[in-house]
């Protein structure tokens, strides 16, 4: 029998702590969302309390921010959307209305103002890196923007 006699604390810390795995073909690559530790301020608050929608929304943060920290200066993120005609949108805003509903803001590839809003059901990203803009001294980093606001809670 393997029974292991837990605090409340601790009980109440591993049901707020996600599960999450990845495997990578190169052993040296950098450290992604799933192998880091979540924000002090996002692990406060159990997963089982969240809504869907925010759920979805933090993850992701953690995922556009892992992706920009292996950017170059000459790069930015995007994110491309499958199943649709909605293409390549470069981020520039991120949100949720819960409990299902995912936001994204940004600029297509015509250079179109566009916010999409996708039900967490249909949630199907995929992150890109696409060159910055040529008058822009430095590329944007939303995903530091995003994961400073989840600090603050």
């Amino acid at each position: 029998m393997n029974s292991k006699i837990r605090t409340t604390a601790e009980a109440v810390e591993d049901s707020a702590m996600p599960e999450a795995r990845v495997v990578h073909a190169d052993p040296f690559a950098p450290r992604s969302a799933e192998q880091k530790p979540l924000p002090e301020a996002m692990a406060k608050k159990p997963v089982a309390e969240k809504s869907p929608a925010e759920w979805a929304y933090e993850r992701l943060i953690l995922y556009i921010r892992s992706f920009e920290e292996q950017l170059d200066d000459r790069h930015e993120i995007a994110m491309g959307f499958t199943g649709g005609e909605a293409g390549v949108l470069r981020i520039e805003g991120l949100g949720f209305f819960a409990p299902d509903l995912i936001s994204f803001y940004g600029i297509d590839e015509d250079g179109m103002r566009t916010h999409l809003v996708q039900h967490v059901s249909q949630l199907n990203v995929m992150l890109r890196a696409v060159p910055r803009e040529p008058q822009q001294d430095e590329p944007k980093r939303i995903g530091f923007r995003l994961a400073a606001d989840l600090e603050r809670g």
